[in-house]
C-alpha cells in the first residue's frame, strides 16, 4: 500500500463516496478511509431513503441550493450506476382545516427554492392518488420531483465506481490525528499507519466535529446526534405509491410514511437528542411515538404487520442556521472541511461533491480529466427480477444460482458469492444483507442465517467462529457445541 496521496477522504458514507467518485474523474492518487468494517454503515444506510425535492430548507442557505441541485443530478447518476431510483413525488399532508392553513408558507418557501412543479392540491386529488390516507385530509403540497432510492445500494454503487476508477479504499481504518507542518496539514495518523497527502477532506459524519477540532478549527461547532427510529411493514399487507410528510414542526419534518424501492412501507423518524453517537437502539417509547403519529395520516396501519425496526443517527450541527458546512478554512491549509450534513444530505450528495471539486479548482488545484474514466458499473445479477427463461439460463451456467438461500426475498447462493467476491467484498452477514437484500422479509433472516455463515466461512477461508454480523465483537459463534471444557 502506498503512503502518499493527492487527496485523502475521511469517511466512506454517501458524501465521502460521492466525492471520491467525482475526484476519480481526474488524474490523482486518492485514498478513502472508513473506520467501520464496510462502507455506508452510518446514516447513509439508516435513513428514510428519500431524494427530497427541496421545499423545506431556508432559501438563504447552502442546504437549499445543494438540495435542489442534487435532486436534479440523481437521475443521471442512478441511470449510469444502475441504482434503484423512482421519482414518485411527495406530499405534505394537511389533516383538518388548522393544518391546511400552514401549507401556504411552506409552498411559498418551495417556490423561492425553485422546486419544479410544486403546487397545492385539494382533498379529492390526493385521495384519488392515495385512497388509504385519512379521509379527514383537507389538501397537500405536491412536489413531483421528489423520489425514493435504495440508500445502501446507491452508496455502494457510487463507491464501487470510485474504486473501479482507481480510488484506494481502506476499511477498519480509523482517523487518529492530523500531521501538521508550518500551519499546513500534510497527512493523517490512523490505526493502520501514517499517510501523507496534499489535501484532506473531512467527511466523517457524526464525528466531523471531532475531526475538525483536531485541526484546531471551529472549536465551537458540535454535532448534536439525533436518533431517528423507523418501522418497516410487510409489503404483502400494505403498499403505497408515494412519500407522505405531515405538516412539519420546528424540530423535524415530522413522522413520514413512504414506500420504498423494495415495496415496503416505512414510517419514521422521531428525533431524540442523545449523548452516545453510537446508540442505534430502538425504544418502546420511540416506536409508540412513530406509530401513533404515522397512524394519523394512515389509520389502516397495523402493528402486527411490522416486520422490523431500526434507528439511524443524524449529524445535526449546533450552528444556529443549521446549514451545511463546506469550506476551505482560512486558518489552516490543506483541509476541506464538511460538517452538519444532515437531512437532506443524501439528496444533496452529488451537488456537495461538485461543490468540493469547484472549491479545489478555485484554490488553484490543477485537475486534469481522465480520458478513460468509466461512468458505469457492470450490471449485477438479481435473480428475483429475471424471467423464468433467464433464470434457467443463469442456473445452467452456474448451479449456485439455483440454490435459494433466502426464501422470502428469493436470494440465491450465486448472488451471495458475487457479493463476497465483489470489488468491495462483503465480509460480514450485514454486508451480504445490504448487497443482496437477504434477511429483509417476513422471517428477518431466521432461515438464512446458518447458511450464510457457512458460505462466508468457506469463501473467506476462516473458522465459523470468525464470522460476525457487522464487524469485530459481533461474532455469531464462539465454539462448537461439543467443544465443552471439562475439569480433569
Amino acid at each position: 500500500m502506498k503512503k502518499h496521496f493527492d487527496f485523502i477522504i475521511i469517511g466512506a458514507g454517501i458524501i465521502g463516496s460521492m466525492i471520491a467518485r467525482f475526484l476519480s474523474q481526474y488524474h490523482a492518487d486518492i485514498l478513502l478511509i472508513e473506520k467501520e468494517s464496510d462502507i455506508g454503515m452510518g446514516a447513509s444506510s439508516a435513513n428514510t431513503a428519500i431524494i427530497h425535492a427541496g421545499h423545506d430548507p431556508d432559501p438563504r442557505t447552502l442546504k437549499a441550493k445543494l438540495n435542489l441541485m442534487g435532486n436534479k443530478m440523481w437521475g443521471n447518476i442512478a441511470d449510469e450506476l444502475g441504482i434503484p431510483f423512482s421519482r414518485t413525488g411527495s406530499y405534505v399532508v394537511a389533516i383538518g382545516n388548522e393544518e391546511f392553513k400552514h401549507l401556504q408558507p411552506l409552498y411559498e418557501n418551495g417556490k423561492k427554492n425553485g422546486v419544479p412543479g410544486i403546487k397545492i392540491v385539494k382533498r379529492d386529488f390526493i385521495l384519488k392518488a392515495e385512497p388509504l390516507l385519512n379521509p379527514d385530509v383537507k389538501g397537500a403540497i405536491l412536489t413531483p420531483s421528489a423520489g425514493i432510492i435504495d440508500p445502501f445500494t446507491a452508496t455502494l454503487a457510487v463507491c464501487e465506481n470510485a474504486v473501479r476508477n482507481g480510488v484506494n479504499l481502506m476499511l477498519e481504518t480509523e482517523f487518529v490525528d492530523f500531521i501538521l507542518k508550518d500551519n499546513k496539514i500534510v497527512g493523517i495518523q490512523t490505526n493502520k499507519g501514517t499517510f501523507t497527502s496534499r489535501w484532506i477532506i473531512n467527511c466523517a459524519g457524526i464525528y466531523s466535529d471531532e475531526v475538525m477540532h483536531k485541526a484546531g478549527i471551529r472549536t465551537e461547532f458540535k454535532i448534536i446526534p439525533r436518533r431517528g427510529e423507523y418501522m418497516i411493514f410487510d409489503r404483502s399487507k400494505i403498499t403505497l405509491n408515494s412519500v407522505f410528510f405531515p405538516v412539519p414542526i420546528k424540530e423535524t419534518k415530522g413522522i413520514l410514511v413512504t414506500t420504498t424501492t423494495h415495496g415496503n412501507v416505512i414510517i419514521g423518524p422521531n428525533a431524540d437528542v442523545i449523548n452516545n453517537k453510537e446508540d442505534k437502539s430502538t425504544t418502546h417509547q420511540g416506536e409508540d411515538y412513530v406509530f401513533n403519529n404515522a397512524k394519523k395520516m394512515f389509520p389502516s396501519l397495523d402493528l402486527k404487520h411490522v416486520i422490523s425496526q431500526f434507528s439511524g443517527i443524524r449529524a445535526t450541527g449546533n450552528n444556529l442556521d443549521r446549514d451545511f458546512i463546506i469550506e476551505i478554512p482560512e486558518k489552516i491549509k490543506g483541509l476541506i472541511n464538511l460538517g452538519g450534513i444532515d437531512s437532506p444530505g443524501f439528496a444533496s450528495a452529488p451537488a456537495i461533491a461538485d461543490n468540493v471539486v469547484n472549491l479545489l479548482k478555485e484554490s488553484g488545484e490543477k485537475l486534469l480529466p481522465k480520458i478513460n474514466w468509466k461512468a458505469q458499473n457492470p450490471a449485477k445479477k438479481c435473480f428475483r427480477e429475471l424471467s423464468y427463461k433467464q433464470r434457467a439460463t443463469l442456473i445452467k451456467n452456474n448451479s449456485a444460482y439455483g440454490n435459494i438461500i433466502c426464501r422470502c426475498e428469493n436470494i440465491t447462493e450465486g448472488e451471495i458469492l458475487d457479493a463476497i467476491h465483489s470489488i468491495i467484498p462483503a465480509r460480514t452477514y450485514d454486508a451480504v444483507k445490504r448487497r443482496t437484500w437477504l434477511g429483509t422479509g417476513r422471517c428477518q433472516g431466521s432461515f438464512d442465517y446458518p447458511k450464510v455463515i457457512n458460505i462466508l466461512a468457506k469463501e473467506l477461508k476462516v473458522p465459523l467462529t470468525d464470522i460476525n454480523k457487522k464487524g469485530k465483537g459481533s461474532e455469531f459463534l464462539f465454539r462448537q457445541t461439543k467443544d465443552l471444557e471439562t475439569n480433569s
